[in-house]
């Protein structure tokens, strides 16, 4: 594991992902557990992708965005899942340095556009319900191009440049990191040298690249929920709030439990209660989603009825040719 002297201490070229480790007796069911989930999560985003390609009634901007979030969670939860399932199953927790900093680039890469593409979807409903008239107008095609776009590329900006700091530290022991995937703070952790300036641009880059988006998204739903409220009719209201309460059950899963996470004191106490928040956000939070955006929403629900209804027919027609 040693390979060079660093001063008077030993570089390390592998962290110990301890996980869910201290549950031996649970290594067969929790893997058993996170496999269905994993199943779950990429069955049910890829059938919302195919719904929003393939039905012409959900070439709007709303599923345009919901298509652009199904595949961000379908990556998102590919780059923890199969890593801890295989740790689980052959109990083999050590992952090489630079296979923790990739985990950890493409994890924060795409939890930070997810920040992005949740508040492009707040905004999109603020449009629809705040200024129903313009609506057309101001979320076209072009538009809506850029907006998801825009996500993508903010969202791997701000973790790009904070990997590329992180490639120059070099780590000695402990090669411990107390969780069950390379999260950025126990990871500087872990470094030899001065870690003042990466946390300093840590702090600085979620400022920058993760509260506008939030701020944005916390915004549009005061605005939202004010219109809604105005709105004299029951009816109307309740038809108003049934085109945002999935995604606002999604955004609300998603921050509450993000931010629960980092907010909590840091006592050795609530170690385990962290792990367990962080499942929220980071592996049942992509399995739930398609499951609200199905459940609550019409349109949705019309199109995976036609689509099932298209394969059955499909299926007896080959069944009599045969």
């Amino acid at each position: 594991m040693a390979d060079m002297d660093w001063g008077n201490q030993t570089a390390i070229t592998e962290f110990l992902l301890l996980g869910f480790g201290d549950l031996p007796d649970l290594q067969i069911l929790l893997f058993l557990v996170f496999l269905v989930i994993y199943i779950t999560t990429l069955a049910g985003n890829i059938l919302i992708i195919v719904l929003v390609v393939a039905d012409r009634h959900l070439h709007t901007p709303m599923y345009f965005f919901l298509g652009n979030l199904s595949f961000l969670e379908t990556c998102y939860s590919s780059t923890i899942l199969p890593r801890m399932l295989a740790s689980l199953l052959t109990g083999d927790r050590t992952i090489s340095v630079s296979g923790c900093i990739t985990q950890l680039y493409f994890f924060c890469a795409l939890a930070s556009t997810e920040c992005y593409l949740l508040a492009v979807m707040s905004y999109d409903r603020y449009l629809a319900i705040c200024k129903p008239l313009h609506y057309s107008s101001l979320m076209n095609t072009r538009v809506c191009l850029q907006l998801a776009a825009g996500s993508w590329v903010n969202g791997c900006l701000a973790i790009t440049i904070f990997t590329l700091f992180m490639m120059q530290f070099i780590f000695c022991g402990p090669n411990k990191i107390d969780h069950f995937y390379c999260d950025s703070i126990p990871l500087i952790k872990l470094s030899c040298g001065d870690t003042r300036v990466i946390i300093l641009l840590d702090f600085i880059l979620a400022c920058i690249f993760t509260l506008p988006p939030f701020l944005l998204t916390l915004t549009s739903y005061v605005c939202i929920i004010t219109t809604i409220l105005r709105i004299p009719s029951t009816t109307r209201r309740q038809k108003a709030f049934s085109t945002c309460s999935s995604h606002l059950i999604v955004v609300t899963i998603f921050y509450g439990t993000l931010m629960t996470v980092y907010l909590l004191p840091k006592l050795d106490t609530l170690r385990f209660l962290k792990k367990v928040l962080s499942l929220c956000y980071t592996v049942l939070t992509p399995m739930v989603n398609p499951l609200i955006y199905s459940l609550r929403n019409r349109e949705v629900k019309e199109a995976l009825h036609k689509a099932v209804s298209k394969y059955v027919t499909f299926t007896r027609n080959i069944a009599n040719l045969i």
